[in-house]
C-alpha cells in the first residue's frame, strides 16, 4: 500500500467532509435571500434551520454505529448523496412543509457524512486525520454562507434563490464522484494516541501519562469531550444567525452579513485549530475554548435585540475562536480515550451533543416573548463558564493528564 494511494484516498474523505459542512451551513445566508425575497417569516426559517438538527441527530449516532460495523465508505458516500438531495429539493420548494423537509434531509445526510467520515479519516492519519478533518468541515462551514451569500448579492433576481442551492449539490456530487473513483484503502488502524506531555526533555512524563491513556473506555471519550462538544456550533450559530439578525437593521444590505458573519467567525476558528495542531497546545485551550464562548454570549447579550455594528465585529470572532478550540479539544478527547472499536459511535455522540446548538435559534426566539433577548444569552454564558470550571477540575485532579 503506497503512500501516494492513501493520500490520495484521505484528499476524497477531505473534499466529502468539506462538501458536507458548505452542504449543511450555505443555508445561513439562504435564510436572509429567502425572508427578503420571498417574504419567509424569521420563525419558519429559524425552524427550517433548527431542523436539521433533528435529521442530524439518526444521521450522527446511526452513520457512527455503521462505519463501525460496515466500514465508513459507504456511510460516508450515503450521507454525501442525501444532503445533495436535500439541498436539491430546497431548490424548488420553498413552502413551509418543502423547507423543513428538505432540511431535514440536509440533516439527515449530513450526520451520516461527518460522523463516519471523521472516523475514516481517523482510520487513515489517527489524531492527525481527525483534527485535518475537523478543519475540513470548518472550512465547508465557513466556504458554504460565503458563496452563497455573494452569488445572491451578484445574481439578478431571478436565479438568486435557485443557483446557490444548484452550486451546493454540484460540489457534493462531485466529491461523491472523486471520492467513489479513488476508492479507499486498507490502512491499519493507527496507533493510540496518548494525550502526552511534547516535551522532549520528561521521558519519565511521557510514560506516565502513557499508563494512564492506556485505560479505553468510551465513558471516558465523553467525560472529557462532552464539556466542550456543547460551545462548537451554538456559538457559530449565535454569530451567523442571531447576531446577524439582530444587527441587520444597522447595516446597509444585510444579505451580506451571514457571510461576512461566516468570515469573522470561521476564519478564526480555523486558524485557531491549524495553530493548535502546529504548536501542540495542551488541554488549557479547553478551558480557554469554554471561557471565549462565555465572553461571546455575553457580547451578544449586552447588545441586546437591535445590536451595534462593533458588537457584531468584536463578537463575531470571539465566537469563531470558541468553536475551534472546543471542537478540536472535543475530537482530541474522542481520539485519544475512545477504544479503537467504537471510535464510530463515539464520534457519532460527541457530534450529537455538538449539534444541538443549532436548535439554539428557535429556542431564543420561543423564549423571547418570556425572557427577552438578554436573558438567555448571559445563562449561557454562565453554563460556559462551568464547563471550563469542570476541565480544569479534570486537570486538577489527573483526569485529564498532560500531553
Amino acid at each position: 500500500m503506497s503512500d501516494r494511494r492513501v493520500n490520495r484516498v484521505f484528499l476524497g474523505v477531505i473534499l466529502l467532509l468539506l462538501s458536507a459542512g458548505w452542504a449543511a451551513n450555505h443555508f445561513a445566508s439562504m435564510i436572509m435571500v429567502l425572508r427578503e425575497q420571498l417574504g419567509i417569516s424569521s420563525m419558519l426559517l429559524n425552524s427550517a434551520f433548527g431542523i436539521y438538527a433533528l435529521g442530524l441527530l439518526p444521521g450522527l449516532l446511526g452513520g457512527g454505529v455503521l462505519a463501525d460495523r460496515f466500514g465508513a465508505r459507504p456511510v460516508v458516500l450515503t450521507g454525501a448523496v442525501g444532503a445533495a438531495a436535500g439541498n436539491l429539493s430546497l431548490m424548488f420548494s420553498h413552502d413551509g412543509a418543502g423547507l423543513l423537509v428538505g432540511r431535514f434531509i440536509v440533516g439527515l445526510g449530513v450526520g451520516l457524512a461527518v460522523s463516519a467520515g471523521t472516523a475514516w479519516a481517523g482510520r487513515l492519519r489517527g489524531a492527525h486525520g481527525v483534527t485535518s478533518a475537523g478543519i475540513a468541515l470548518t472550512s465547508g462551514f465557513a466556504l458554504g454562507p460565503i458563496a452563497s451569500g455573494l452569488l445572491a448579492f451578484t445574481l439578478p433576481g431571478d436565479l438568486v434563490v435557485t443557483v446557490p442551492f444548484a452550486v451546493t449539490c454540484l460540489f457534493s456530487v462531485a466529491a461523491v464522484i472523486f471520492a467513489t473513483i479513488v476508492g479507499d484503502v486498507r490502512a491499519p488502524v493507527p496507533a493510540p494516541t496518548p494525550r502526552l506531555s511534547t516535551n522532549p526533555q520528561a521521558p519519565h512524563t511521557q510514560s506516565r501519562d502513557t499508563s494512564r491513556t492506556e485505560s479505553r473506555s468510551m465513558s471516558k471519550a465523553l467525560a472529557v469531550s462532552l464539556p466542550m462538544a456543547i460551545w462548537v456550533f451554538s456559538t457559530v450559530t449565535t454569530s451567523l444567525v442571531i447576531l446577524t439578525a439582530r444587527t441587520s437593521s444597522n447595516f446597509d444590505n444585510g444579505v451580506l452579513l451571514p457571510g461576512m458573519a461566516s468570515v469573522l467567525s470561521f476564519s478564526v476558528g480555523l486558524g485557531v485549530q491549524a495553530l493548535g495542531r502546529r504548536f501542540g497546545w495542551g488541554r488549557i485551550s479547553g478551558i480557554v475554548g469554554a471561557l471565549l464562548a462565555a465572553l461571546g454570549f455575553a457580547l451578544v447579550a449586552y447588545g441586546g435585540e437591535v445590536a451595534p455594528v462593533w458588537v457584531f465585529v468584536l463578537a463575531a470572532p470571539i465566537l469563531g475562536a470558541a468553536y475551534g478550540l472546543s471542537l478540536r479539544e472535543g475530537l482530541l478527547g474522542i481520539e485519544a480515550y475512545t477504544p479503537p472499536a467504537r471510535r464510530g459511535t463515539a464520534i457519532g455522540i460527541y457530534y450529537v451533543f455538538t449539534y444541538l446548538g443549532f436548535g439554539l435559534p428557535v429556542l431564543l426566539d420561543a423564549l423571547m416573548p418570556v425572557w427577552g433577548a438578554v436573558l438567555p444569552l448571559l445563562v449561557l454564558s454562565a453554563l460556559a463558564v462551568g464547563s471550563a470550571v469542570v476541565r480544569a477540575l479534570q486537570i486538577r485532579r489527573g483526569y485529564l493528564p498532560a500531553r
